[in-house]
């Protein structure tokens, strides 16, 4: 089940203190990023966090969950804590610090590879308008050498 866009405004309102918040619709739910970082899923209009070592400390008591079917288990955050803001946003900001940056995209080529006629492959070269005039003149009978 998709996630509604209003929750998801309203999980963005309540980080609204940390700077550089943003969430990426995917696949029918969303990512929520801290600068380039994935620090949140919001799956199924539920939260949740990355799982780190301080978000752990943080919370105490977690209760970890998978945010789609074949994911690792994330911090789940309950409805009432989505509420606190101040709560929410130690929270992603705690687990942001000890996250990699992300690793940058390799380069895509600019420009693409010619590839081979499937007559230069076999060694033969392309007819051009000379070549099929000068044909024609020899007459059908004419032979390959």
């Amino acid at each position: 089940m998709a996630s509604k866009q209003a929750n998801v405004d309203f999980v963005l309102e309540q980080l609204q203190g940390l700077r550089d918040v943003s969430a990426r619709k995917m696949f029918g739910e969303y990512a929520i990023y801290l600068g380039p970082k994935v620090v949140a899923l919001f799956c199924d209009d539920q939260l949740f966090v990355k799982p780190t070592r301080a978000g752990r400390a943080f919370l105490g008591d977690v209760h970890e969950a998978q945010p789609y079917p074949g994911a690792k288990p994330w911090f789940l955050i309950s409805g009432d804590r989505c509420e606190d803001a101040d709560f929410l946003c130690d929270l992603v900001r705690r687990s942001a610090a000890e996250l990699p940056l992300p690793k940058p995209k390799s380069a895509r080529p600019k420009t693409k590879v010619a590839t081979k006629s499937k007559a230069a492959a076999k060694g033969r070269a392309k007819a051009t308008p000379e070549k099929k005039a000068a044909a024609k003149k020899k007459g059908p009978g004419r032979q390959r050498s």
